[in-house]
């Protein structure tokens, strides 16, 4: 009698704890907020925690752009314009070499389309690259969240969201976008203010931060791969022979030719083999 009590008793727990299971299962598969969480298979993290990873991942970013966009305000500045234009620059292009073109085509006193053909061929890689990292973007990615995010899209930034394992969410590209953008606007800003203040001597020698990242930029690949070796001194000496040989011709046209005969040069010396 006493064993089947027991052994009544103990069906009796393992249906209570097979239906608590059940239930808490279908509880965690139903929407919270607009939300789902799955309790099984694959966890799907909350998208405040993917906010808060993206700003992680992009402190490094904002430490790199802190550094860089503290000489282009100085740049800025010493080029005649005033601190709040700078920040300005930098909040609405987050691009440093079509920033530092564009500084130089505002001094030369460029005309607007010589500014958007210069813009539109150093930039043309971010639409590379947006093309190359919509591959990597999760179903949650809709065309607004797309046309958004492209304002964020630097060498940088796809860098790090390309090499994620997971695929990429809004959150966390927003996460990254921001922390970024805020390490790059208060950069321009404290060096343009430090470049209204500090003496001459001293905002000379900063400015070179800008024009070392680019140096930093295209050496390793040019130490490895002499394709990029070539175009880089080709770029190079055909600014040189255009700025000394036809000075009438202006700075933003001078970028665009270079920039483009010597990407041309390469590809055609140079070619890719198809994988």
């Amino acid at each position: 009698m006493c064993r089947k009590k027991t052994q009544a008793l103990k069906n009796q727990l393992d249906l209570s704890s097979s239906s608590h299971v059940i239930l808490f299962t279908n509880l965690m598969d139903k929407r919270y907020n607009g939300r789902q969480i799955q309790f099984s298979g694959k966890k799907r993290v909350p998208l405040n925690q993917r906010f808060l990873l993206g700003i992680r991942n992009g402190i490094p970013i904002c430490l790199g752009y802190l550094s860089v966009s503290f000489g282009f305000g100085i740049l800025a500045v010493k080029s005649g314009l005033s601190a709040f234009a700078a920040t300005i620059i930098s909040f609405t292009n987050l691009t440093s070499a079509g920033q530092t073109a564009g500084i130089a085509l505002i001094s030369a006193g460029s005309s607007l389309v010589e500014m958007a053909l210069t813009q539109l061929t150093i930039n043309l890689r971010y639409a590379l690259m947006a093309i190359s990292l919509s591959q990597k973007l999760d179903e949650s990615f809709t065309t607004f969240h797309r046309l958004v995010a492209a304002y964020g899209i630097t060498d940088e930034i796809y860098a790090v969201s390309s090499s994620q394992l997971e695929p990429v969410s809004p959150s966390y590209m927003y996460g990254l976008i921001f922390i970024s953008t805020v390490g790059w606007v208060i950069g321009t800003l404290l060096g343009a203010v430090a470049g209204q203040i500090l003496p001459a001597s001293l905002t000379n020698a900063m400015g070179i931060v800008l024009y070392g990242m680019f140096l930093a930029i295209i050496i390793p690949p040019a130490r490895k791969e002499r394709s990029v070796l070539f175009a880089v001194l080709l770029a190079a000496g055909l600014s040189v022979v255009f700025y000394y040989c036809i000075p009438a011709l202006s700075v933003g046209f001078s970028v665009i030719i270079s920039s483009v005969c010597a990407s041309a040069a390469a590809a055609l010396l140079f070619p890719r083999e198809e994988v």
